[in-house]
């Protein structure tokens, strides 16, 4: 894997990152507090936050729609719609990637909502505009390309996040046009999908087959079954004291429970929210000191 270190100029904007956000204790939490990577495009920063609510690490970023932290303690993140890096905890970045310039793309309009680190090393990318999912190498040679059924193309709202399936599929979040949730094979062919009549945001299978979905402007969180039946759901209003806005990135954690990011909710709102199976709330994360009414990525840290 090729190494890249900082320049100057970004060890600089990232000591004053530091700085604008602070390292007081700023975060409120109700019930357990959790570590947390999150993201926020509006406050142009990328941090992980302590069950203390101390910021442990920050890195700027202009715009951001998905980041994880790595099993090797790295972070995979975007810096803007076509850069992704990983970057090590003393901020080295030991590897990019530029959508707009490699595999093709030069001269194109493409955005970039979703990423992911697969098991044998290699990267998924996917590119909205394009409408194809690629994964690369660590040199950045592309290995596959998967297209993706997008009937008008748009750089920003083609896709949001998307994730590879054990089964080599691919569950795909359509934001725009189609406001639907679609599982591709290798070749792109569409073997389940359902329709959100919403912005989706997110969509994740689960262990037990069913897929929970963020269904962004929706305002609400459910859980589908394999022939499309809700099963499950958290409604704009159904949590005492909390109103779901743009539902962004959802997990199923391993306690059982369901972390909502409740992204553009307003201050009088927690920007994430933990629920447990009967929908009572036992974690909530607030900031609005060092982070803003855009946090759309929040990823539990164990």
């Amino acid at each position: 894997m090729q190494l890249y270190r900082l320049s100057l100029a970004v060890i600089f904007s990232a000591i004053l990152a530091g700085h604008c956000l602070g390292d007081d204790n700023s975060s409120v939490h109700s019930g357990r507090p959790r570590k947390v990577l999150v993201g926020d495009y509006s406050a142009k920063a990328l941090a992980i936050v302590n069950e203390k609510g101390d910021i442990e690490w920050q890195t700027p970023i202009r715009n951001i729609h998905d980041a994880a932290k790595l099993a090797n303690g790295n972070i995979l993140f975007q810096t803007d719609w076509t850069e992704i890096v990983e970057m090590t905890p003393d901020y080295k970045i030991v590897w990019k990637y530029d959508a707009a310039k490699q595999n093709g793309n030069e001269g194109k309009r493409v955005e970039v909502h979703a990423f992911q680190r697969l098991a044998d090393g290699s990267t998924m990318i996917v590119e909205s505009g394009p409408a194809r999912i690629i994964e690369v190498d660590a040199m950045g040679k592309l290995l596959k390309e998967v297209p993706l059924q997008v009937e008008h193309r748009n750089p920003h709202t083609d896709t949001r996040l998307v994730r590879k399936l054990d089964n080599g599929n691919y569950l795909v979040a359509h934001e725009g046009d189609n406001q639907v949730v679609r599982e591709y094979d290798e070749k792109g062919k569409v073997v389940w999908e359902y329709k959100t009549g919403t912005k989706v945001y997110s969509a994740l299978r689960l262990e037990n087959g069913n897929t929970l979905i963020g269904m962004g402007d929706g305002h609400r969180v459910i859980e589908v079954d394999k022939q499309g039946k809700t099963v499950w759901s958290v409604e704009e209003k159904e949590l005492p004291g909390i109103t779901l806005a743009w539902v962004t990135m959802v997990e199923r954690l391993a306690n059982g429970n369901t972390l909502i990011v409740n992204c553009h909710a307003g201050e009088a709102n927690p920007q994430l929210v933990e629920v447990d199976p009967q929908k009572k709330v036992v974690w909530t994360f607030k900031d609005f000191r060092r982070f803003g009414n855009s946090l759309p990525v929040a990823r539990i840290i164990e």
